[in-house]
C-alpha cells in the first residue's frame, strides 16, 4: 500500500523477482496519510486514512485487497461535540494485538487516540489521553500536531505506546485508564531553558523490536534512541550514524537487535547524508550502523523519506520498504542488502505498508 498526497496506488507480485504491478490511483487526488494491512483475520483487510479537501478525513475499508472500498454512512472518526475539536488528518492505523482480532487503532491529528471494537470500522475517542493535563500544552510540529506512532504490547494488552510531535511519547499499563509521559532521555534541543523536560519532545517515529518487545527504537526530532524498559528511559544510539536527523525508523519483524534508518543531513538540511540514496541498518541495537545502497540511484539523490514511508512486511526474508517525496519506491527482497525500484513518477509517497500474503 502507496499512500501519496493525491491517492492510494497498490503493488502486488506473486514472487520476488517478477516486475511490481501498480494499480491506478484509489481515491484520487486525495491525501492518503495512513494505511493499514491487518492480517490477523481470516482474509487481508485494508485500511486507508483518507483526507478529502470536499468530504473531508474519513477510514476506507477493504476486504477484497482494493478491488472494493466501503466507509460507514457516518464519519468513521469524529470528535465528541463537548471537545470543540474537528478531526483533521488521520495519522496513522495500527491493529492491536493477536489477543484483540477486533481491536484497531487510530491516531489523529489534532494529536487524539481512537479505538476500534469492529476491525477498523468505526471508532471512539480514548477520552483519558485526550483528558490528560498536559494536552492543552502539546504542541505542533512542522507537519501539524498529531499522534503518528501506536505501538501496542505484544505480550501484554494492558501496556500501549503512543508518540506524537509535539509531545513526545506516552505510555498506558493499564489498559489506557491512565496514561504518563516516558521521555526519560530524550532531548528537546529547541527547549530554552529545560532540554530534557517531561514532555514536548518532536518525537519523529518508534518501532518495537518484536523479538525483545520491551526494546523500542526511536527517531527523535535530531536524536535516535533506545528503550530497553518499554519507554521508560531511553539513552542514544546515534553515535554510528552519519546524521542523528531523520524521520523513519522500523524494528525487524522477528528478528532481535535489527533496525533500518534514513538519516538526514541536519534539520536545516533534508537532504540525504552527501545527497546519496542509502538506508542505514543495525544488527546490534544500535551499537553499529551500515550503509545500504545497493540497486538504490547513484546520481545525486535530494528526497525526503518520511516518517511513515519506510516499512517491513511479514515475509521471510524479510522485505523492507521505502518511499520517497519525489514519488519513487524502493523494495528489498533480502532485508535491504539490495534494492530494486517498484515505481517512480507517483505522487509524493507519505505513508508505506507491505504484508506477503
Amino acid at each position: 500500500m502507496i499512500g501519496t498526497a493525491k491517492g492510494l496506488f497498490l503493488a502486488r507480485r506473486e514472487r520476488v523477482g517478477d516486475a511490481w504491478q501498480v494499480s491506478v490511483p484509489h481515491f484520487p487526488m486525495t491525501a492518503v496519510y495512513s494505511v493499514g494491512i491487518d492480517t490477523r483475520g481470516a482474509q487481508p483487510r485494508l485500511l486507508a486514512g483518507v483526507e478529502s479537501s470536499h468530504f473531508g478525513p474519513s477510514v476506507a475499508i477493504s476486504d477484497d485487497l482494493g478491488a472494493s472500498w466501503r466507509e460507514p454512512e457516518q464519519a468513521p472518526i469524529a470528535f465528541p461535540k463537548d471537545t470543540g475539536e474537528s478531526l483533521k488528518q488521520v495519522w496513522a492505523l495500527q491493529p492491536g494485538p493477536a489477543s484483540a482480532p477486533s481491536l484497531v487503532w487510530a491516531g489523529s491529528q489534532p494529536s487524539a487516540l481512537f479505538k476500534s471494537s469492529n476491525g477498523g470500522v468505526t471508532y471512539e475517542l480514548v477520552r483519558s489521553l485526550w483528558d490528560h493535563p498536559h494536552r492543552p500544552d502539546w504542541g505542533a510540529g512542522f507537519g501539524g500536531q498529531a499522534i503518528h506512532t501506536i505501538l501496542p504490547h505484544p505480550a501484554d494488552a494492558q501496556r500501549v505506546l503512543v508518540a506524537m510531535s509535539t509531545g513526545g511519547v506516552y505510555r498506558t499499563v493499564d489498559g489506557g485508564e491512565t496514561w504518563s509521559a516516558s521521555n526519560t532521555g530524550i532531548r528537546a534541543y529547541f527547549m530554552p531553558d529545560d532540554q530534557y523536560p517531561e514532555f514536548g519532545q518532536c518525537v519523529h517515529k518508534v518501532s518495537r523490536d518484536a523479538a525483545n518487545p520491551d526494546r523500542l527504537y526511536l527517531q527523535n526530532h535530531h536524536g535516535v534512541y533506545r528503550s530497553d524498559d518499554d519507554g521508560q528511559s531511553w539513552s542514544s544510539i546515534a553515535d554510528g550514524l552519519p546524521s542523528d536527523f531523520g524521520f523513519p525508523i522500523v524494528a525487524h519483524p522477528w528478528q532481535a537487535d535489527t533496525a533500518w534508518n534514513f538519516p538526514l543531513t541536519a534539520d536545516s538540511s533534508r537532504y540525504p547524508i552527501d545527497n546519496k540514496c542509502q538506508v542505514f541498518k543495525t544488527q546490534d541495537a544500535g551499537k553499529t550502523w551500515q550503509a545500504k545502497s545497493r540497486g538504490l540511484p547513484t546520481a545525486p539523490f535530494y528526497s525526503t523519506v518520511l516518517r511513515d514511508a519506510l516499512c517491513v512486511d511479514n515475509a521471510d526474508p524479510v522485505g523492507v520498504y521505502f518511499g520517497a517525496r519525489t514519488g519513487e519506491v524502493f523494495a528489498s527482497a533480502d532485508e535491504g542488502e539490495s534494492w530494486s525500484l517498484v515505481a517512480s513518477h507517483l505522487p509524493g509517497v507519505v505513508s508505506l505498508r507491505a504484508a506477503a500474503i
